[in-house]
């Protein structure tokens, strides 16, 4: 009965918070984005709920104090802004499970550069207040541009690449470019991002770096797919 009376007491003292708005969620993670340029805390603090973690693009996860600490003007000679460009909200509850794309375009002494990130959040409802509690930033990954090369010098990749038995890719040139295409699989273009090092446009995640013999002989490649290697010798 006694422990009845208490649930029921705090749930009596706990505060709702209104169900959460797209329009007003997505302004207040704007500002929050705003405020990455002059390095102010001062939103991310009051947003931040006590126990909250970011984890940034670069895979780092910090507490509340640590993240805070990162927060500080951009150095001399760069400027930029983020903006959101498409902003998704769920929300049941006391949670609201958001998913925001962003454009960022930054002057770094004078050179034009952009980027796009996928961040996702929760926001929990504590004390009749939205509170972030949970952040995690990634970066979207693009193509590097592509090189041209004339058909003499992509000829010479054109092969038979062999990893394991089972593992089998053919690369032929085709018009002004080369399709791979690992056995039992669909083909896909092969563009030169630099001299022996390509990749698969969609995939700019995977490089193929190939490789020579003391002679300039091409002896086969490696497929490296975050941070690891594959070899593939060359068999014909």
């Amino acid at each position: 009965m006694i422990a009845a009376l208490l649930v029921l007491a705090v749930q009596a003292g706990a505060v709702a918070c209104a169900p959460p708005s797209a329009s007003v969620l997505r302004a207040r993670d704007q500002a929050l984005l705003d405020a990455f340029v002059p390095g102010d805390r001062k939103i991310w603090d009051e947003t931040l709920s006590p126990d909250a973690v970011y984890v940034d693009e670069n895979g780092a996860i910090m507490p509340r104090a640590a993240f805070l600490k990162t927060l500080i003007p951009l150095g001399s000679g760069s400027s930029g802004v983020l903006r959101i460009v498409d902003y998704r909200l769920r929300a049941e509850g006391g949670t609201a499970l958001v998913i925001h794309r962003d454009d960022e375009r930054e002057n770094y002494h004078g050179i034009m550069l952009k980027a796009g990130y996928l961040t996702t959040e929760t926001w929990l409802c504590q004390a009749g207040m939205w509170k972030l509690a949970m952040i995690h930033t990634y970066v979207e990954a693009r193509d590097p541009p592509a090189v041209a090369a004339t058909p003499a010098v992509l000829g010479a990749y054109a092969g038979r690449y062999v990893a394991a038995p089972d593992l089998v890719w053919s690369i032929r040139l085709s018009g002004d470019h080369l399709v791979g295409q690992r056995e039992g699989k669909p083909p896909h273009p092969l563009l030169m991002e630099a001299p022996d090092l390509f990749f698969i446009p969609g995939e700019p995640r995977e490089k193929r770096l190939f490789q020579r013999d003391a002679a300039g002989r091409i002896t086969g490649f490696v497929e490296r797919r975050e941070g690891e290697d594959i070899l593939w010798r060359r068999a014909s």
